[in-house]
């Protein structure tokens, strides 16, 4: 079930690289934080079709149209963000102002046990998020649904914690492979001209510098919003799995 479903993102967010490019336009300009919510908004769309659609199915990517609605969805999609991730927040919060209070192995004990527990309500916290974001989207966008724990928590139950921690970490490794795969690959051709350059007695250094730019276009235009669409797709198909 879970490869099935990392078959579909990925085969499914490659399907419009036009669609990409406009992302990672939207993302240039992120630095003005209102097209945040636009990317936001757009991913909660690619959530949004994911859980009414299939594995394997032939839904296609949202369109950009109704950016007002986009851009409100997206501020919705943020709030839940940032509200399931208090609690981690605050939970290592308390640990900190606890170890700073002590000194020595017992201040060190203590912001270890504090920095385990924090990972693994970050884990749950992101889990649970994700899941709002599904849930809300399967109710009609019904803001409060989003928050619904007692119901996420019988949609979790019903997939099955394990495939859902499962996924969701998947999904981290999956990411961090492929951005590391696409950067590793352009420095190495661009290391590569950089060496032969040398050789033949060519400052080296414009090269490294154009590879460095090179890979954050491709970066930000192409893998990171990639990636995001995989992320959204996955978690909205991992929601259909209920029992």
């Amino acid at each position: 079930m879970i490869l099935d479903i990392y078959k579909d993102a990925l085969e499914y967010s490659a399907k419009d690289w036009k669609t990409l490019v406009v992302l990672g336009v939207i993302s240039l300009f992120s630095f003005l934080l209102l097209p945040i919510f636009l990317l936001t908004g757009y991913n909660y769309r690619v959530i949004n079709t994911a859980v009414h659609g299939v594995i394997n199915g032939r839904d296609s990517l949202p369109d950009f149209d109704d950016l007002i609605k986009m851009f409100v969805d997206g501020v919705k999609v943020v709030i839940v963000q940032i509200a399931y991730l208090l609690v981690p927040a605050i939970v290592f919060l308390i640990f900190a102002i606890v170890a700073g209070s002590l000194s020595g192995i017992a201040s060190s004990a203590i912001m270890i046990v504090g920095c385990v527990i924090t990972f693994a309500l970050i884990v749950v916290a992101c889990l649970m998020n994700q899941m709002g974001l599904c849930h809300m989207a399967n109710n009609d966008g019904a803001f409060s649904k989003a928050f619904a724990i007692s119901e996420i928590k019988e949609v979790i139950d019903e997939i099955g914690w394990f495939n859902c921690i499962a996924t969701y970490l998947g999904l981290i490794i999956i990411t961090v492979v492929i951005a590391l795969v696409v950067t590793a690959i352009i420095y190495g051709i661009f290391t590569i001209f950089g060496v032969s350059s040398a050789v033949l007695g060519v400052n080296p250094s414009g090269i490294f510098i154009v590879g460095v730019l090179i890979n954050s276009a491709i970066t930000m235009f192409l893998v990171g919003p990639y990636l995001m669409i995989f992320n959204g797709r996955s978690i909205g198909l991992l929601y259909t799995m209920q029992i």
